[in-house]
């Protein structure tokens, strides 16, 4: 393989696994909404030249995670309160309108949602946040990928996307995680009778739930990183 070639591709790993390291940094609540991002720190912390932090920092600003303000630099997102609402309404728009034409699924199907629970339980017995975050993404959007509507799928991933450190904090509360697992028992019930009505209910109980929680802490200022 030339060598252009390779350099090139050690270059696209390194980025990967800068972004995958800060979105696991944020959706631990390592990295809090507004925190800025030192580049030099982060270089040398993840091993890699400043070169792939850039490249990592541009993706995670287009993907919602990250802003950018010309010389300052990057900080995590943080929402206003009018974009939070904003968020939470576009998600109940498109999550309803997926959820309203979801087939019933096949049991092989309901089999895997039901193994992605799992793991977002175990995830919160261990008190591993950052895989209870990945799992409990993994479980709604396995019930959305049901539907075949992939660009609306996508936009919701987009506003999950926008909101994803706040919930890193919101899990950080024992009843928010207790919440989370019996609401997800419900909506599984739900699927298995093919009740689209009923899902559409939990799932607004759901969102619900994070948004007060949420939105109590976008109202209470600057995040404090829980003790």
């Amino acid at each position: 393989m030339p060598a252009e070639k390779t350099a090139a591709r050690g270059r696209t790993k390194a980025v990967e696994r800068v972004v995958a390291e800060l979105r696991r940094m944020i959706m631990s609540g390592e990295l809090l909404p507004g925190q800025q991002i030192r580049q030099e720190y982060m270089a040398e912390r993840l091993g890699v030249s400043r070169l792939p932090i850039r490249e990592a920092l541009r993706q995670l600003t287009a993907d919602g995670l990250m802003s950018h303000v010309h010389n300052v630099g990057y900080t995590v997102a943080r929402l206003s309160q009018a974009e939070f609402d904003q968020i939470y309404r576009m998600r109940h728009l498109l999550e309803n309108e997926v959820i309203a034409g979801l087939p019933k699924p096949d049991e092989e199907r309901l089999q895997h949602i039901i193994g992605l629970n799992a793991e977002v339980a175990a995830a919160a017995e261990r008190l591993d946040l950052v895989a209870m975050r990945l799992r409990n993404h993994d479980f709604h959007f396995a019930i959305f990928h049901l539907d075949d509507r992939n660009l609306i799928i996508d936009e919701i991933e987009r506003l999950w996307n926008w909101a994803a450190p706040y919930h890193a904090v919101y899990l950080f509360s024992p009843d928010s995680r207790r919440a989370v697992l019996d609401e997800h028992e419900a909506m599984i019930e739900a699927l298995r009778d093919g009740d689209n009505a009923r899902l559409a209910q939990l799932m607004d109980q759901h969102r619900h739930g994070s948004e007060t929680q949420l939105g109590l802490i976008l109202g209470s200022g600057p995040i404090a990183r829980p003790s």
